[in-house]
């Protein structure tokens, strides 16, 4: 088997389930969060010069999906078509606004986030939200700085120490 290969085995075996460990203690309830968006980050590349890009897409789909929940549950026009707007419209603005944007805001950052703050917020609704897009949020950050930098960086580590 390669070097680079058990290299990644043992990271991917130590980082993120240290992470799905310690994130519960200091308040984050959706620490696989991270690993969604640590997936973005390593199929982007594994480019650090990306990272601040893909966090900052990450950052605007946590707030377009809490703009998005609230629209949804407060337009007239009932369940169906309130969904619907909603999604076009931001999905519309999103996209245009990330491609006019693109030195700074990664787009399948963007999307890959909205969809997960629509999902873990989508169940408990504005009512019941609390601090769930600030756990996201922080969830996103540890995917892209701790799990995908930090299993690449410790991988790098780990095969320079074993030239």
């Amino acid at each position: 088997m390669k070097k680079e290969v058990l290299a990644l085995a043992t990271g991917i075996a130590l980082l993120p389930p240290l992470w799905a460990v310690l994130s519960g203690h200091f308040g984050v309830t959706c620490g696989a969060v991270a690993l969604i968006c640590a997936g973005i980050y390593v199929t982007n590349g594994n480019k650090a010069e990306d990272g601040v890009k893909i966090s900052l897409g990450f950052l605007l789909s946590d707030l377009m999906a809490v703009v998005a929940m609230w629209c949804m549950e407060n337009l007239p026009f009932g369940a169906d078509l309130n969904t619907f707007v909603t999604l076009a419209v931001i999905g519309f603005v999103a996209v245009v606004f990330a491609s006019a944007f693109e030195k700074w805001i990664f787009l399948p950052a963007v999307l890959c986030g909205w969809a997960i703050g629509l999902t873990v917020m989508g169940p408990v609704g504005t009512a019941g939200m609390g601090t769930l897009p600030i756990q996201i949020a922080v969830a996103m950050l540890a995917g892209v700085w701790y799990v995908g930098w930090g299993v690449d960086a410790f991988c790098k580590l780990l095969l320079k120490g074993g030239k």
